[in-house]
Formats: structure tokens, C-alpha cells, sequence
């Protein structure tokens, strides 16, 4: 997989959340072609649970930048070294609802087992970039929130996973930056959500 699109991309950052927050897209240079690691969140946690995720979390005082967050997190979920990551590079920052600024890196990692972290992580899938690209395993919803207003959410639906949400859209731009990629040119789907129904995206 090419990422110098990723390399040459110039991040845009979020400055205007109160919780600072990094995740890795770990990329394997699979035997059967290019494929990205991600977690099933633990049932149990507070946030997003039982969600598909890239590894990842809060930015701690001992980190010394967001990427020494994106490595120490992916060490703590999956059991990745961080001399098993070779960078390549940011992507823009996305907010979340829960007031997160979360900032993406891009890493080469080595295709091999992994070993999740049994508080947090449920499950590690890799999933194939060619599944997230083909067009009959993507949807798209129109949201409508009371309270958080419209957003548009991205769905993959591959291997029996679904990554959407804030994923979703960290997936879009690296899809776009690393392999050419645009979501299909279709009308999504409206959703009117009930005002106790917490996520737009």
C-alpha cells in the first residue's frame, strides 16, 4: 500500500475540546494484500462499548506528544511494541461528542497475532483494505439530533464487523489519502434520533 499521500498530508488540528485523545491505523502489508487492525471495544466500558476501533485513548501527562500516546495506547490493547510501528503519518484531527480532539497517525505494522488487552479490547480484527473499499459493503445515514444537529455517518460492514462513528470518518481520509478512495455517490439514509439517543457520529 502507498502511503505517501498520508506522508505528505499536512493534519488539520481541533483546538477547541477540552480532552486531548490519539489513535494508531495500524497497516499490514498482508501476504493476500493490504489490511488495517482494529478493536472491538469491551462491553463494559464507559465509552463506546461493544464499537470498532482503531487502538487508541486519552492523551496522560508521562506522554511526551500524541504519538507517544497513539504507541503506548496500541501497546496497552493489542500487545504492539513501538519499535514494531513505523510511522507515516497524521491525519486531521476529528472532535468527538464525548469533547475529545483526537489526532490520527498512520503505522506500518508487522502482520502477525496480537494480543488484546481483555478490559478493554474484546476482540483485534484485520480487515482487508479491499472489503472497506468495495462499494456493496458501505452505507451511509443522514442523522438528525435534537441536540447535536446533522452529521452524516459513514458505515464499513465487513467480515460480520461494522466500523462507523468517529472510525468511520478517520477511515474515510486515510481510504482517500492511501488508496484513492471516495465514499459512493449516493443519497444516504434520513434517521431522526430520539433527543436520549446520545451519538450522531
Amino acid at each position: 500500500m502507498d502511503l505517501s499521500g498520508v506522508a505528505a498530508h499536512r493534519p488539520v488540528r481541533v483546538t477547541d475540546q477540552d480532552r486531548a485523545a490519539a489513535v494508531l491505523v495500524p497497516v499490514v502489508d498482508a501476504a493476500d494484500g493490504a489490511a488495517l487492525v482494529f478493536t472491538k471495544r469491551a462491553a463494559d466500558l464507559s465509552d463506546h462499548p461493544g464499537q470498532m476501533s482503531f487502538p487508541g485513548g486519552g492523551c496522560e501527562p508521562r506522554d511526551p506528544d500524541c504519538r507517544s500516546t497513539a504507541a503506548r495506547e496500541a501497546n496497552e490493547e493489542i500487545g504492539l511494541g513501538r519499535d514494531e510501528v513505523a510511522f507515516a503519518g497524521q491525519l486531521d484531527d476529528i472532535a468527538t461528542i464525548t469533547e475529545y480532539a483526537v489526532t490520527p497517525f498512520v503505522g506500518r505494522v508487522p502482520d502477525r497475532e496480537f494480543d488484546p488487552d481483555e478490559r478493554e479490547v474484546d476482540e483485534v480484527a484485520v480487515l482487508s483494505v479491499s472489503a472497506l473499499t468495495d462499494p456493496s459493503n458501505y452505507d451511509l445515514e443522514k442523522r438528525i439530533h435534537p441536540e447535536y444537529g446533522t452529521a452524516l455517518v459513514h458505515f464499513f460492514h465487513v467480515d460480520g464487523y461494522t466500523v462507523w462513528g468517529a472510525t468511520a470518518r478517520i477511515l474515510v481520509q486515510f481510504l482517500d489519502l492511501a488508496a484513492g478512495w471516495t465514499p459512493p455517490d449516493r443519497d444516504p439514509t434520513v434517521v431522526e434520533l430520539d433527543p436520549d439517543y446520545p451519538e450522531t457520529s
